[in-house]
Formats: structure tokens, C-alpha cells, sequence
């Protein structure tokens, strides 16, 4: 019975497997087509016409270098906001975990309560809100919003909790350590595993956003890379001497702008395996 068990997981797991990066190797592999094979060929293999260096060529320098400009806005976007989030989340996680002051209870409560909150059900009273301000059509408009992350903070919380022992802070006190000393001096580098996961977190999710800027801005050297590519892509499906050709640097162009953030996973992927034996050894 354990044998069979174990056969069925592995074969959904399995299926879960090629169900996740089906999408993906056809992405590789239509990014290497030309215009012509794009649309004749065997969706799932390669052409005869190996034709991906030049299609990068084209998406790049598509409309005097756009593309490149929006891939540009995306990294500004993302990596300050994942920065400034990741940064909030510790600190207001640290504050949730290691104080005990009046409302804490309720204020985390809170907390939990807007991770409920759909993210788009807040783009509209965000647009008013920053109109009036006078953020939109600029990269605050983009920014200020993501720095705001309450699974960011829950997930903080729950983390320093037991990464900063108490005694280790009381320790500091007694050393004449002032509250943010201790902070950027002792807690923060316990909290870096956590620091990394919310940070990468962040920027995946600033980095696929679409609806909020679709909204917030209107000028396209602005875009970053989800709406300029749809962008293209409503072009290319409304017709035209180019839409072929504009079809393909979409596809060309959802290859590119995968690439960081799968650098990214990689090169800080230590961090999270670091977090996870902590916390391993800690239960």
C-alpha cells in the first residue's frame, strides 16, 4: 500500500512538473522561431531556421530601443520597491514580535485582515488617491503602493519571533545599546533569511504587476515590460503590414523579461535554504 501510494505522488508530482514548465519550454522554443515557422511549425520543437539571436535583435531595438526602456522601468520599479518593502517588513515585523505596547494585538489583526484585501480592489481607490496628489503618471505612482506588503510583514513577524532570541536583545540593553542600534546591528543580520524572502516576493509581484500601472500611467516611456508588452500585443492583434513580426517580439520579449527574475531565485536562493535549516533546528 506505502509502494502504490508513493507511485501515485510521485506521478502527480510528476504531472505538476510538466504542467509548470510546458508553458515555459514552449517559450523557449517559439522564441527561437522565425516569423514564417512561428506559425507553420510543430508548436513544441525546434525549426530547422535557429532564429534566436536575431530575434532578440529585433525586440531590443524594436521602436528605437522601447523595449529596452521598459525592461529599464522594470528593474527601477521592482528592485526599489522590493528593497523598500523588504526593509518596512523587518522593521515593522521586528516591532510586532519584540514589543509589547497597547493595540498590538489589534494592529496585527489588522495586518492579517488586509492580506485578505485583493490587490486590484485597491488600484482604483489608489489612482483617486494619488490623482489628487498628483503621483500619476510618474514612477511613484508605481513605487509608493508596492512598498506596502502586510504578507511581508505577517511573514516578519512570524520569522523574528524566534530568529532574535530575547536575551540577545536584553544583552544589548545592558551594554547600553540603544533600540535601533540593536536593530541594525544585531537583529538585522539574524533576520536577513526572511529579509530575502520578502524581498524576492516583492519583486515578482512588482514585477508581473500589470493592472496597477495599466492605470497609473499613461506616458509609455514609463511602462514597465508587462504593459509595454501588451501593449505590443494589442497592436499586433488589431492588424497591420507588422503584426507577424510585432507577435514575435512578444513572444521574444516574455522570454527576456523571465530571465532576472530566474537569476535572481538562483543567486539567492542560499539565503532561503539558510532560513529553512534555522528554522529546522529551532523546532
Amino acid at each position: 500500500m506505502t509502494q502504490r501510494r508513493s507511485n501515485v505522488l510521485t506521478l502527480g508530482m510528476l504531472a505538476l512538473l510538466i504542467y509548470f514548465l510546458l508553458p515555459l519550454f514552449w517559450l523557449v522554443v517559439a522564441s527561437t522561431k522565425t516569423v514564417g515557422d512561428l506559425f507553420s511549425s510543430f508548436g513544441l520543437w525546434f525549426a530547422d531556421d535557429f532564429s534566436l539571436l536575431g530575434n532578440i535583435r529585433e525586440t531590443v531595438t524594436y521602436n528605437d530601443w522601447v523595449f529596452a526602456r521598459w525592461m529599464g522601468n522594470t528593474v527601477v520599479y521592482s528592485v526599489v520597491s522590493a528593497g523598500g518593502a523588504a526593509f518596512l517588513c523587518a522593521l515593522g515585523g521586528y516591532g510586532f514580535a519584540k514589543y509589547r505596547f497597547r493595540g498590538n494585538g489589534v494592529l496585527f489583526g489588522l495586518v492579517l485582515g488586509a492580506i485578505m484585501v485583493p490587490t486590484t480592489a485597491l488600484a482604483i481607490p489608489t489612482y483617486l488617491l494619488f490623482s489628487r496628489a498628483g503621483f500619476v503618471n510618474t514612477p511613484w505612482a508605481i513605487i509608493l503602493p508596492s512598498l506596502v506588503s502586510p504578507f511581508g510583514l505577517y511573514l516578519m513577524r512570524i520569522y523574528a519571533q524566534d530568529a532574535v532570541p530575547d536575551g540577545i536583545i536584553e544583552a544589548a540593553r545592558i551594554d547600553g545599546a540603544g533600540e535601533f542600534r540593536i536593530f541594525f546591528q544585531v537583529a538585522l543580520r539574524m533576520l536577513a533569511p526572511g529579509i530575502v524572502t520578502v524581498l524576492l516576493f516583492t519583486l515578482v509581484a512588482t514585477w508581473n504587476n500589470y493592472f496597477l500601472p495599466l492605470i497609473m500611467l499613461n506616458n509609455p516611456d514609463l511602462y514597465p515590460i508587462t504593459v509595454g508588452l501588451a501593449s505590443w500585443s494589442s497592436q499586433a492583434t488589431g492588424g497591420g503590414g507588422a503584426t507577424g513580426a510585432l507577435l514575435s517580439s512578444v513572444v521574444t520579449g516574455s522570454l527576456l523579461s523571465i530571465i532576472p527574475l530566474i537569476a535572481a531565485f538562483l543567486l539567492l536562493q542560499r539565503y532561503w535554504q539558510s532560513g529553512l535549516s534555522t528554522g529546522s533546528v529551532k523546532g
